[in-house]
């Protein structure tokens, strides 16, 4: 009897170091996806403006992440704005579909129709940016994006330069 009594004492000591669950090997940090697109502004310096984006996403919190931009987008006549932002996104996951928010801070250069001696000024300004857009899971490796931001560049020709930009596009997310 006694050494029944010893031996559950004993079992009661050892038994919350006798767990059946598995040490993780490794951790994610966050996710990092990468992706481009076709983007269309409308700018209230000239009409239209057609080109390209490229972005890279890095959410480091089940809601929260970093995102970088690159437009460039420009006219028939060489006219054309060219922006890099970088700010911080709020998203949800509904399924297959991300919705997200965002803003971001930034350098956007514009290039000037061309002077009569034929020299074509381009300058950089500081700008501000806010955007949303959805985010659409088709594998779990590969989104589908639609994406709307606005943007105001400061001190553009003593006013500010206000372009809203479309972007359509794609992006792979490492595994």
């Amino acid at each position: 009897m006694l050494i029944r009594v010893v031996a559950f004492i004993g079992l009661l000591g050892v038994a919350p170091m006798m767990r059946a669950q598995a040490v993780p090997t490794g951790e994610r940090i966050g996710n990092l996806k990468v992706g481009g697109g076709f983007s269309s502004a409308r700018s209230d310096y000239a009409d239209r403006y057609n080109g390209g984006a490229a972005y890279i996403n890095f959410d480091f919190l089940p809601h929260l992440g970093v995102e970088g931009e690159f437009h460039y987008v420009k006219d028939s006549s060489d006219l054309y704005e060219k922006t890099y932002e970088v700010g911080g996104r709020y998203f949800r996951t509904y399924r297959k579909f991300v919705p997200y928010g965002k803003v971001m801070y930034g350098r956007g250069v514009f290039n000037f129709p061309a002077l009569p001696d034929g020299f074509r000024p381009n300058l950089a300004y500081n700008l501000v940016a806010a955007g949303v857009g959805v985010d659409y899971k088709v594998k779990p490796y590969l989104y589908v994006r639609a994406d709307w931001e606005y943007q105001m560049w400061m001190g553009f020709q003593d006013s500010s330069l206000s372009p809203s930009i479309i972007t359509i596009g794609a992006a792979y997310r490492f595994r």
